[in-house]
């Protein structure tokens, strides 16, 4: 089986390489803006040099409280809410998934505790990613119409999900605030960088120096630009393939996947030992020094008892049948 880490495409390397070689004198910064605005329908968009950057900036906008899901986000959003001394509410979910009772419940438990969450000049804001665990998309519409009667924002990282062709994710009609990181092995692949992107000008504008001092390099900025041409494909045959494994595991194997009906890029097994299952897997799907593999109970996926194949860090080239099929073999090896 032959599996390779995500790496840019040739055509942005090569634009890249022009701009650092000389060969290219453009500055990129506001040509990749624009087309980011565009690919996320915001009339506003900031690249600066990496996803966490792009959280800090997005939550020191925020006036009011910071709601983060249980489980299946970016712990960066605990500790950047920690840094920046803000009230934090960890909200239900059902395993990763927000669930509209859940994220009611906890609004009504913050305002017992005196806490404001309702306020339209102090608003509070839910942070998420498109991807719950990066293996079941959120119903972001549903959420956004939620929160927006209560008064609250709704900020969408979707590093994971820039591009989507369905437009369910990654789409500013309905979050206030898209962030994201460009770093290796994200959607938009330039191993450096990140964004924000929103119609609210006023929310940058609290933001502004530091968006001023993280702003990523123009050569960073060209990756953007050109590697943007290349995300739908990158993830639509991502999804694809997840669904695919999803489907033949729960038929070929006796493990339980998590969320098998739901698109995402990753694919999430339930097991009893996942710290052992985990290490033989690492043999099995070896990635030229890279890894593919993560042991659960973990924030940033489930806390559960299970192991997630990160099919979103595979090179789209690898993404074929026979190779997909070669993991569901070696999977039914260890079912037992």
């Amino acid at each position: 089986m032959n599996l390779k880490f995500k790496k840019p495409s040739r055509e942005t390397q090569i634009a890249m390489s022009k701009l650092a070689n000389g060969e290219d004198n453009l500055d990129y910064h506001g040509i990749a803006e624009d087309k980011l605005a565009n690919f996320t329908n915001h009339k506003y968009a900031k690249l600066v040099n990496s996803g966490n950057s792009a959280i800090l900036s997005a939550m020191n906008s925020i006036d009011g409280v910071i709601l983060i899901p249980d489980q299946g986000a970016w712990n960066g959003f605990k500790q950047i809410a920690k840094f920046l001394n803000k009230d934090l509410i960890s909200v239900k979910t059902n395993q990763g998934l927000v669930d509209l009772d859940y994220l009611k419940e906890s609004i009504d438990l913050a305002s017992t505790d005196d806490i404001d969450l309702d306020d339209e000049n102090n608003k509070s804001a839910l942070f998420l990613t498109s991807f719950a665990a990066y293996t079941a998309e959120q119903d972001i519409k549903e959420i956004c119409q939620f929160l927006h009667k209560n008064n609250m924002l709704l900020v969408e990282d979707a590093s994971g999900a820039i591009g989507d062709s369905s437009n369910k994710l990654a789409n500013g009609n309905y979050s206030d605030i898209i962030i994201g990181s460009t770093g290796s092995p994200k959607i938009v692949n330039v191993e450096d960088g990140g964004f924000i992107t929103t119609n609210d000008n006023s929310l940058l504008e609290k933001s502004k120096l530091l968006l001023k001092t993280s702003k990523t390099s123009n050569i960073t900025a060209c990756g953007i630009n050109r590697e943007l041409d290349f995300t739908e494909e990158n993830l639509n045959k991502t999804i694809e393939a997840c669904l695919y494994l999803k489907e033949r595991i729960e038929n070929k194997t006796n493990f339980e996947v998590f969320h098998k009906d739901k698109r995402g890029t990753n694919v999430i097994i339930k097991v009893d030992d996942s710290k052992s299952l985990s290490y033989k897997l690492r043999q099995e799907f070896v990635l030229d020094s890279h890894g593919m593999i993560t042991k659960c109970p973990n924030y940033n996926r489930l806390k559960e008892k299970a192991v997630a194949l990160e099919i979103k860090n595979l090179d789209i080239s690898c993404l074929g049948i026979d190779n997909l099929d070669n993991m569901v073999n070696i999977l039914k090896k260890y079912d037992n």
